[in-house]
Formats: C-alpha cells, sequence, structure tokens
C-alpha cells in the first residue's frame, strides 16, 4: 500500500502547478504550493500508511465544519440543528450568500457552505467562548486521536482580520434570526476552529471513525453514533467539496470534506479514512493535486461507493 501512494503522489504533484494556495487568507499564501502528501488508515488492519508530504501541519479550515456538526448534532439534536440549517446541496461557491436573501425558509441550504458552518458554530453549549472552543478543541483531539492538536494563532489572526465576508454573512444570518448572541463572539469561535492545525494522518483518522460507523478503531470507542456518522458521510458526498461536489462523487466516487488550506478527508465506507494535503488549490477551492491523487486511488482499488 505504501508503494501504491507513493506512485500516486509522484505521478500527481505536477497537477500543483496549475493551482494557487488561497491567498485571500495572507497566511495561507506563505505556504509552498508544491507539497502533496497523503495518508491511509486501514480499519480492518488498524495500521496507517503515509506518502509524501505527509507529515506538513496545515490549518483545518473547511474540514473543521464536520467537527462542529457532529457536536452540535450530539448536543442539540437533528431537529434543533436543522431548524437552522437546510440539507441541500446550493452549487454555488463556499463563501456565497446571494441565496440567503431569496431563499424561502431563509437558513443557509446546508452545514458545508461558511453560511452554513457559522450557524453550527452558534449552537456550540458553553458559558464563554473559552469553554466553548475547549470543547470543539477536546472533541477533535477524540476523533482525531491526537491530543497535541493546537491552533495557529497567526492564521487565526489573519482570518479575522481579514473576513469581511464572513462577518457579513454573520451580521444578515443573526437579522433572519438564525443565529442569536454576540456575532463576533461567533465568528472569532468560527475562525479559530479553521485555524486548528492538524496534519494528513490527523484527517485520515477523523475518515477512519467515519468510515467504522462513528467508532474509533484505534480503541473500539463509540465517540459518534452511527446514525450521526451516516448523516455526515451523506453531507460530505452532496455537499463536501462545494460546487465541485458532484464532478468529485462522479471522478472519486467517496464522501470527502475539503478544506481552503489544502487538506481533503475522506472515508470510504467500512474500509478507510483518507487525509490528503496538497495546498495548490482549483478554482473551486479544492486541492488541485489532492483530487487527482484521490481520482488515481479510487480507481486503483476500486473505492468507489456507487
Amino acid at each position: 500500500m505504501k508503494l501504491l501512494l507513493k506512485k500516486l503522489v509522484d505521478q500527481s504533484r505536477e497537477w500543483s502547478e496549475y493551482g494557487n494556495v488561497a491567498s485571500y487568507i495572507p497566511e495561507l499564501a506563505k505556504i509552498n504550493p508544491d507539497d502533496l502528501g497523503i495518508s491511509l488508515y486501514d480499519i480492518k488492519k488498524n495500521e496507517i500508511y503515509c506518502a509524501g508530504d505527509s507529515g506538513i501541519k496545515f490549518t483545518i479550515q473547511s474540514i473543521s465544519k464536520i467537527i462542529t456538526l457532529m457536536l452540535a448534532l450530539n448536543e442539540n439534536g437533528e431537529d434543533e440543528v436543522f431548524s437552522k440549517v437546510g440539507k441541500e446541496p446550493t452549487g454555488d461557491p463556499f463563501n456565497s450568500i446571494i441565496k440567503l436573501e431569496t431563499y424561502s425558509k431563509k437558513k443557509p441550504f446546508n452545514p458545508m457552505i461558511n453560511a452554513g458552518a457559522i450557524a453550527i458554530t452558534s449552537l456550540i453549549k458553553g458559558k464563554d467562548n473559552s469553554e466553548k472552543f475547549a470543547k470543539i478543541l477536546n472533541f477533535f483531539k477524540k476523533i482525531s486521536g491526537n491530543n497535541k492538536l493546537v491552533v495557529d494563532n497567526k492564521v487565526f489572526k489573519s482570518e479575522k482580520e481579514t473576513g469581511d465576508r464572513n462577518r457579513s454573512i454573520a451580521f444578515f444570518l443573526k437579522s433572519l434570526g438564525v443565529i442569536s448572541g454576540d456575532v463576533n463572539d461567533v465568528l472569532d469561535l468560527y475562525f479559530k476552529q479553521c485555524s486548528i492545525m492538524v496534519s494528513s494522518k490527523d484527517i485520515a483518522r477523523v475518515g477512519a471513525v467515519l468510515s467504522n460507523g462513528g467508532v474509533a478503531p484505534w480503541n473500539g470507542e463509540e465517540i459518534i453514533s452511527r446514525h450521526i456518522s451516516k448523516i455526515i458521510n451523506s453531507f460530505m458526498v452532496t455537499c463536501g467539496l462545494y460546487d465541485g461536489s458532484g464532478r468529485f462523487a462522479i471522478q472519486v466516487g467517496i464522501p470527502a470534506k475539503s478544506g481552503v488550506g489544502g487538506g481533503i478527508l475522506c472515508s470510504v465506507p467500512g474500509k478507510y479514512g483518507i487525509g490528503v494535503y496538497g495546498p495548490a488549490l482549483n478554482r473551486r477551492g479544492n486541492s488541485i493535486a489532492g483530487i487527482e491523487v484521490l481520482k488515481k486511488l479510487s480507481q486503483e482499488l476500486d473505492l468507489s461507493i456507487f
């Protein structure tokens, strides 16, 4: 498996030159666009295989949306969560706000776009932001099997200083009654969750939990219910790569969630959790070389669920 992964990384690395790093967040503009790595967690063998730049740390960005969604579902239940966000793909970019005003139900279409993710973050319970973030980080440590996760404070500050579009989304959500409380507190929490540093190994382990029905394969602990695991996998199939989700479903065919930090988390039900890192992005905000690696891997191992 390790040799296969190395071959696919080597074959796909050249695709990085056709993408660009997420320069609208100044700190992310400093990343090496040629980095490319993959980690694959085999849940049956309880073993992880890595190739390329798999150990490089990067900020999780939008992959954090599935973490907070799991936590919100655990704490609030489906009825409350889906009274705030919908369940349908949009076909729009991840930071689009256009349908917030035109959609008759006056709520974000799904939890994977920024508007929906901000609404989900607002549902995390706690007496203050410190307690809420500690809850998010501790949950993430548990589901990734890594108790050393930390925030990249430079990226957090960079996102906070330049996140005017997310700020406008949040205030619009407040005006619709989708979120309550202090908008700036919600945004700080959202920016901070996006700035958690991970490696491809960390997100591969999260993918392994999702592929194993919510149970951590390394110790047998049920971290989320099988039902919540199915909800997350379903959203990843339909919305996980924004307006590139349909193309990814055809070309790769597995549940996945991307982030503009260059990560892609994948879950192959009953088999693997996969984490890919490649910071050069296509125009939809997804890792261009990372998608190429996953296309080749899916073909080699017949991974498509369709």
